[in-house]
C-alpha cells in the first residue's frame, strides 16, 4: 500500500465520523491549551520580573553594609539573602569618608547612602506616618526612579520632593497629575533638650518643612524599582534633607551599629559601570572593612525558582494532556470494532499488518496535529482574554500599569504541536497493534 493511499483511508475514516473526531481532537485542544497557558504564564513572570530588574539597573548595584548587618527583613526568624563577609580592618565605620572612598573604586559610576528618616508626611489635610527616603538628583533622574508625572528634582538643593502614584492616591490625589505643584508637608521629630530643662517632658519636639511636589512616579508591579533596591512613598534631595531637624537614630538597631561613637551609614548603594566590574569593586569593597550583597548573585537562584515554577505548571497542564491521550485510544479501539470487517477485506486483498498499522497511525497522528493546533490557539487566546480582565481590574483597584502577564515565545507553540503529535501517536500503538492483528477470515465472516 502508498503512503498516498494510507493517508486517504486515514482522512477518510475521519470524515466518516466527524462528531466523534471532533470531540476526540477537542480534548487535545483542550489539553494543549491548558499546557500553553500555564507555560505562558510562567515564562511571561520570568520575562517581566527579568526585564524589570533589567532596567532599573538592579543587577548593576551592590549594597554595601558595614560588618555584621544583615540586609532588612519583616520576618526576625525568616531566612536572609546570603552577603559576603568583610575582610580587612575591623570597626570600619560607613561614613561619607569611607562613600568618598567607594566612589573612587575603578568600575564604580555613582555611590550614595541609604538615608531615610520617620516623619509625618500630609497632602490637603490627609496625613500618614512615612519613611522619607534622601535620594541624590542623579539617581532620580534616571531610570531607576520611573517619574511618569512632573519632573525629577534638578539638584541636590532644590526644594522639590517625588512621591509615588500609590501613596498620592491614599493622600487623596486621585489625579498623578494633579497632584504635581501641589505642597506636601513633612513633620519630624527632633531633640529638645529645653523641655526636659523646663519640665516639659521628653527632649522630643516637632518641625515642620513644606515642600512642592514636582514629580510622581509610576507604580511598578514587578520590581520595587527605587533606590537601595527598596523604595520609599517620599523622596527628597539630600540638600533640603540636611536642613531638616530629626533624630539621629530610627530605631534601636543602630545604637548596635555604632562604633566608637560614630553610627555611619545602614548601606550604601553603589552602581557599576558593568557586571564585569561586580567582582573587582566587591574585592575592594571587603578590603576596607565592608560587607556587599549583589543581586546578581541570586539570580541563579532566581532562575532555578522559574523553573520549578514552570515544571509545576506544565505538570498541571498534563494531567488534561493524560486524559486526552485515553480519549485518543478509547476513539481508536470503537473505531476497530466498527471497521472489523473493512479490516478484513484490506487483508484479504494484500494489504499487510504494517500497512493496517500505518492507517491507525495516521488516524491518531491527524487528531493530535487537528487538537494541538486548535489547542495553541485556545491557549493564545484565553490567555489573552485573561491577561485583558486582570489588567482591567488591576487598573480600577490600584491604577497599576497594562503588563503582559503571560509571553509566547515560537517554540512554545512548536513544541506544544510537536508534543501533541508524540502524545497523539504513542495513543494510537495498541489500537493499530490490535487492528493488525485481526484474522481476515474472522473479520470476513463477521456481521
Amino acid at each position: 500500500m502508498r503512503f498516498s493511499d494510507a493517508v486517504g483511508f486515514a482522512l477518510a475514516s475521519l470524515r466518516k465520523r466527524r462528531l466523534r473526531t471532533f470531540l476526540t481532537a477537542s480534548g487535545v485542544m483542550i489539553g494543549i491549551g491548558a499546557l500553553v497557558s500555564m507555560i505562558s504564564f510562567g515564562k511571561g513572570m520570568q520575562k517581566n520580573i527579568t526585564e524589570a530588574f533589567t532596567a532599573s539597573d538592579l543587577f548593576n548595584t551592590i549594597m554595601v553594609m558595614p560588618r555584621g548587618t544583615n540586609l532588612p527583613t519583616d520576618d526576625p526568624d525568616g531566612r536572609r539573602p546570603p552577603r559576603e563577609k568583610a575582610s580587612g580592618r575591623p570597626g570600619a565605620v560607613l561614613d561619607d569618608a569611607a562613600v568618598t572612598a567607594i566612589r573612587r573604586v575603578p568600575g564604580v559610576l555613582s555611590a550614595y547612602p541609604d538615608i531615610s528618616f520617620p516623619a509625618l508626611v500630609s497632602l490637603e489635610g490627609e496625613e500618614e506616618f512615612r519613611l522619607v527616603q534622601v535620594v541624590p538628583a542623579e539617581v532620580a533622574a534616571s531610570k531607576v526612579v520611573p517619574v511618569k508625572w512632573g519632573r525629577p528634582y534638578a539638584s541636590d538643593d532644590e526644594a522639590g520632593v517625588i512621591v509615588s502614584r500609590a501613596f498620592a492616591r491614599r493622600l487623596g490625589a486621585t489625579d498623578p497629575a494633579a497632584a504635581v505643584g501641589k505642597t506636601l508637608r513633612i513633620t519630624s521629630i527632633s531633640f529638645d533638650i529645653t523641655k526636659t530643662l523646663s519640665g516639659g517632658g521628653l527632649p522630643v519636639g516637632r518641625e515642620s518643612y513644606d515642600f512642592p511636589v514636582v514629580g510622581v512616579t509610576e507604580l511598578s508591579a514587578f520590581s520595587d524599582g527605587g533606590p537601595g533596591m527598596g523604595q520609599n512613598d517620599v523622596l527628597l534631595p539630600p540638600g533640603p534633607a540636611g536642613r531638616i531637624k530629626k533624630l539621629p537614630i530610627t530605631s534601636i538597631w543602630d545604637a548596635f551599629r555604632m562604633t566608637d561613637g560614630r553610627l555611619g551609614y545602614s548601606a550604601v548603594s553603589v552602581k557599576l559601570g558593568s557586571l564585569r566590574d561586580l567582582e573587582a569593586v566587591r574585592a575592594r569593597v571587603r578590603e576596607m572593612g565592608f560587607s556587599t550583597f549583589a543581586l546578581a548573585d541570586q539570580f541563579d537562584e532566581i532562575r532555578k525558582a522559574f523553573y520549578f515554577m514552570d515544571m509545576i505548571l506544565a505538570a498541571v497542564g498534563m494531567i488534561a494532556i493524560v486524559v486526552a491521550a485515553l480519549g485518543i485510544v478509547n476513539t481508536m479501539v470503537m473505531s476497530i470494532l466498527e471497521r472489523f470487517r473493512e479490516i478484513g477485506v484490506m487483508k484479504a486483498v494484500g494489504a499487510g499488518d504494517g500497512d493496517i498499522r500505518r492507517i491507525f497511525f495516521f488516524e491518531s497522528g491527524a487528531i493530535g496535529l487537528l487538537g494541538g493546533a486548535a489547542g495553541c490557539v485556545l491557549g493564545w487566546a484565553t490567555s489573552l482574554l485573561i491577561n485583558r480582565i486582570v489588567n482591567l481590574y488591576l487598573q480600577r483597584q490600584g491604577g497599576m500599569p497594562y503588563i503582559d502577564y503571560f509571553a509566547f515565545p515560537l517554540w512554545l507553540f512548536l513544541g506544544a504541536m510537536g508534543f501533541s503529535l508524540v502524545v497523539s501517536l504513542v495513543s494510537g500503538i495498541y489500537p493499530a497493534r490490535r487492528a493488525a492483528r485481526v484474522d481476515p477470515v474472522v473479520a470476513l465472516r463477521h456481521d
